[in-house]
């Protein structure tokens, strides 16, 4: 089904406008955004995540009509077709015992829509990366730099790929998105997405990389949100097998859970595709992807992801977990890569900024997976209220 987004008659139509309308340095940004996380292709340049020769995976229809329901939140009451429609969604899908109860498409999208999941992107690499540990190429307490001699000379040069992997170095790196001269502005030009910058700024991402120089904490005292982590996994995962990340998904996530399109990910100028937060996929096949880890791994009747992986990744420390963090999960937690819901608890979230979300309850066999094109990077409050519709609808199924 589609529907158009109420805020889409506002918006300045970039489809009217094409391409070269759009200003490069706010292309992932609002109100461009509504048009570019469906056309990332066309902004920047991407590398296919192949789906492999297979069959699609098969996803049964049992459709019902949740959305005409309504939904609390902070003692007050709305329809979830209301509020969905209202929050500059592009996609809505949820899925209970296998089988999609919920397909939504607003603002153009399509089934065969490839759009943008920012760090959902981190969720996948981390997939790929159980994979590899699980066939011995790769140790989670292995010091990177035995993977990546270069590290030596940063900041990671005696940091751990458990460090990455659960965001807990204590690398100094800004995570602030609106900021001209933060560490992540230099990952916008190294990544290729933006084309401002100082001369000196590093031109790819590795070189970013071997630039962070600086320490804030101890390695492993704690948690705190740093994108380039994933990035720098990604190194470490590329390191062991010689295969790009693209082809590194491809033969370890994407072709064995029977995705029914190819992905994408943005590269930069050396062709690195980004870890952090440059996958772009469908809707169905985001909803393959966490339906993995509602079933102990299990897709397209094989082992995709291993159990023991998939608990591992269940048992994130809330005693890590800052301040910052808790106002939208109070009790969660950050492990492989993805996001605990309440530490102790099963249920794991994918996250990206601009509203990606797809949350994932084992023990419901309930799947939810939001794409969005919000105005704002990050919004705590319509974050918190999206968590509380999707733990209305799975409470109704």
């Amino acid at each position: 089904m589609s529907d158009k987004s109420p805020s889409q008659s506002s918006l300045v139509s970039a489809r009217a406008l094409g391409r070269g309308m759009i200003p490069h340095a706010d292309w992932d940004r609002g109100p461009w955004n509504r048009w570019t996380f469906q056309h990332v292709a066309e902004m920047v340049p991407t590398e296919r995540v192949w789906r492999g020769k297979g069959h699609a995976s098969p996803m049964p229809d049992d459709h019902q009509d949740i959305l005409a329901l309504p939904f609390a939140f902070e003692q007050q009451q709305e329809k979830l077709g209301d509020f969905f429609g209202s929050i500059e969604t592009d996609g809505l899908l949820v899925m209970h015992r296998g089988k999609v109860v919920v397909e939504r498409y607003y603002n153009g999208m399509q089934q065969n829509t490839l759009h943008l999941s920012q760090s959902v992107a981190k969720s996948v690499t981390g997939a790929a990366a159980g994979v590899l540990v699980h066939r011995g190429l790769i140790d989670p307490d292995a010091p990177l730099s035995s993977y990546l001699p270069e590290l030596s000379a940063c900041a990671y040069g005696d940091a751990t790929v458990r460090n990455v992997l659960d965001m807990t170095s204590g690398v100094r790196f800004s995570e602030d998105y609106t900021a001209v001269d933060s560490e992540m502005a230099k990952l916008d030009v190294a990544c290729g997405w933006k084309n401002y910058g100082e001369p000196d700024w590093p031109k790819t991402v590795w070189d970013l990389i071997l630039q962070l120089k600086a320490k804030e904490a101890e390695h492993g005292a704690s948690f705190r949100y740093r994108s380039i982590e994933t990035d720098v996994l990604a190194f470490a995962l590329q390191a062991v097998t010689g295969k790009s990340l693209a082809a590194i998904i491809s033969e370890t996530i994407w072709a064995p859970m029977g995705a029914e399109e190819d992905a994408q990910l943005t590269v930069d100028s050396a062709g690195y595709g980004l870890g952090c937060g440059g996958f772009n996929a469908t809707l169905r096949d985001y909803a393959r992807f966490a339906h993995i880890y509602a079933s102990d791994g299990r897709a397209n009747g094989r082992q995709v992801v291993p159990s023991a992986w998939i608990a591992d990744t269940q048992a994130g420390r809330h005693e890590d977990f800052g301040a910052d963090y808790r106002h939208v999960l109070p009790k969660g937690a950050y492990r492989n890569a993805f996001w605990v819901e309440e530490a102790g608890k099963p249920v794991l979230m994918a996250r990206g900024v601009f509203g990606q979300l797809l949350y994932i309850d084992p023990e419901s066999e309930f799947v939810g997976v939001v794409l969005s094109s919000w105005p704002d990077f990050v919004n705590p409050e319509r974050t918190r209220k999206t968590l509380a519709a999707m733990r209305a609808m799975r409470a109704m199924l």
